[in-house]
């Protein structure tokens, strides 16, 4: 008779975060894109395989680029200029008054930190903003003004890595949110498709004029439900 231990299938070993998790875990998740990439993960991602280096990211400051260079044992380079400076952490301030609620600097925010709907005043929620600028640019009114909110302190002085956490915890989730918004419009849209190729094959066609117009139609609603399935499968294959 076999042992209980002999009859389990054998424990799998905890997988060890890459360097791109590493490097992803030491960065402020402000998502403000002011390193070049569109977020805090691909940034991680060109640093691990050489394309970018570890300067690159203002909020962070020269402190994040120490702390880079320690774990990727590399010299201690200053901030690269062309990506910003290092500064006091900024926050985000929508004067209501002004605001005529179009939902840009909502739909601009990586993070989720600012309420409101269409057409109604919006406003943003302090504890949540992380200042990367990305609602300024699109308010179409200019009602928008980043204050300071950290005083002298800047780089990881002005941020926590709690903050960070909860920012890049706030980011996966705005990431997830869009790509399930999306899927359900184009599943809404799919369907509409359907529906509408059932209508267009159960409509008489009598003559050759009306059945080739007929056939054209079904041609090109065939050829929109093919295009949304392509899309589909390579949605799932590649989700970034």
């Amino acid at each position: 008779m076999l042992s209980s231990s002999s009859s389990l299938p054998p424990v799998p070993a905890p997988s060890s975060p890459s360097l791109a998790d590493r490097i992803e875990a030491l960065l402020p998740q402000t998502q403000c894109t002011k390193c070049g990439y569109p977020a805090c993960r691909p940034y991680a991602e060109a640093i691990a395989d050489g394309s970018a280096s570890y300067n690159q990211c203002p909020p962070g400051g020269q402190q994040g680029v120490a702390r880079l260079a320690q774990l990727l044992g590399q010299p201690l380079i200053p901030l690269n200029p062309s990506n910003g400076v290092e500064r006091p952490r900024p926050l985000a301030v929508i004067d209501e008054a002004a605001c005529i609620g179009c939902t840009l600097c909502i739909q601009a925010c990586p993070v989720d930190a600012i309420a409101g709907a269409a057409k109604q005043m919006h406003t943003v929620i302090a504890e949540q903003c992380t200042g990367c600028d990305l609602c300024v640019a699109p308010c179409p009114v200019d009602c928008i003004t980043m204050v300071d909110a950290t005083g002298t302190q800047t780089g990881w002085d002005a941020w926590t890595q709690a903050q960070a956490d909860a920012a890049r915890a706030r980011h996966d989730f705005h990431v997830f949110r869009l790509r399930r918004e999306k899927q359900e419009n184009d599943d809404r849209l799919a369907a509409k498709a359907a529906e509408k190729l059932k209508a267009v094959a159960a409509e008489a066609a009598a003559t050759p004029e009306q059945q080739a117009e007929q056939q054209r139609k079904k041609a090109i609603i065939q050829a929109a439900i093919e295009r949304a399935r392509l899309k589909k499968e390579q949605a799932a294959k590649d989700p970034q």
